[in-house]
């Protein structure tokens, strides 16, 4: 599945278009490395991404099969670390 389906699946991002942006602009890294919304993902890969005020790290646990509900997004990864940037 590609970078940028997984993270608006998964309501990580609200919009495909959005996870594209992010990734152009590194905000959005795979296994330590900057990624690109074609990047092909895989289970137990690890995901960060960084918001404007937060950086979220996850870790891939099962890639969704067609439309998922809202309820059923946050069982597709395990929130490894979540930290808020300090002003």
């Amino acid at each position: 599945m590609r970078l940028d389906q997984f993270l608006k699946s998964s309501r990580l991002v609200k919009r495909r278009t959005q996870a594209k942006e992010m990734c152009d602009k590194a905000f959005i890294r795979v296994n330590g490395h900057q990624a690109k919304p074609s990047k092909d993902i895989r289970e137990n890969d690890i995901v960060s991404v960084y918001y404007q005020l937060k950086k979220l790290t996850v870790k891939v646990v099962d890639l969704p099969k067609g439309n998922i509900r809202k309820e059923e997004a946050q069982k597709l990864y395990e929130v490894l670390e979540e930290s808020e940037y300090e002003e």
